[in-house]
């Protein structure tokens, strides 16, 4: 496999991997309508209840993004204060690991028969509910299907010099672990997707658990930059 297909297998299934994540979240976030925003106002009357709340928000839109936007337009909207917000946003961080155990699992033999299933629902049904359920399986397909392509592209990085390399000076240097998780969470918005890639290096044998290690701490670095773009927006 050459260069150029390594780096299109790659990026094409992290591209497919965002794209269904992306798809999960707005699916399950139509369903749940205002009732999810309701339920973030109700579940902080306690710290640890705001906790609760935003590991099971998180949990279910399967995005700690996508909670942390949320808690910073209610905040902005004045019905939560800081003290409240606090608390949903570090059980965002517990609910996001969630989705590492959910991408932990090998579906993609079964991806596409649920991308099929999901296309169907959102495009052959009238009903906006089905519809919105359609997506979400759209997206959980997408994500499986893209985690596979992945595998693909990323295996031949198990024999490149370079990365063997950056890898080493990784365990060398955990700083630069923790850089590199941190740029790249920045630059795809999404820890899930540092974390399934992550995953699928270690699947193909690429990377140890003293390398990764450094970058799924830069990836929970990385992932605050969402929180400063929502807090600049509001």
């Amino acid at each position: 496999m050459n260069v150029t297909e390594i780096i299109f297998l790659s990026l094409g299934g992290l591209g497919l991997f965002l794209f269904g994540i992306k798809n999960m979240s707005e699916g399950l976030q139509a369903v749940a309508g205002d009732r999810l925003r309701l339920f973030l106002e109700k579940g902080t009357k306690t710290p640890l209840r705001g906790v609760l709340t935003g590991t099971l928000v998180t949990g279910l839109i399967q995005s700690s993004s996508g909670t942390t936007v949320l808690t910073v337009g209610l905040v902005n909207a004045g019905l939560l204060n800081l003290r409240q917000a606090i608390g949903i946003i570090m059980g965002a961080n517990i609910g996001t690991t969630l989705t590492a155990y959910l991408i932990g699992f090998n579906l993609s033999e079964i991806s596409l028969p649920i991308i099929a299933a999901g296309v169907i629902l959102l495009f052959f049904f009238k009903n906006k509910r089905i519809n919105y359920i359609g997506q979400f399986l759209l997206g959980f397909g997408l994500l499986f299907y893209g985690m596979e392509i992945m595998g693909e592209g990323l295996s031949p990085l198990r024999n490149a010099p370079f990365f063997i390399e950056l890898m080493a000076n990784v365990e060398d240097n955990a700083l630069l672990g923790v850089l590199i998780g941190s740029i790249f969470t920045g630059v795809v918005q999404s820890s899930t997707a540092t974390i399934g890639v992550l995953q699928e290096l270690a699947y193909q044998g690429v990377v140890t658990y003293q390398q990764a290690v450094p970058i799924l701490f830069g990836d929970n670095i990385g992932t605050t930059i969402t929180a400063l773009l929502a807090g600049i927006g509001a």
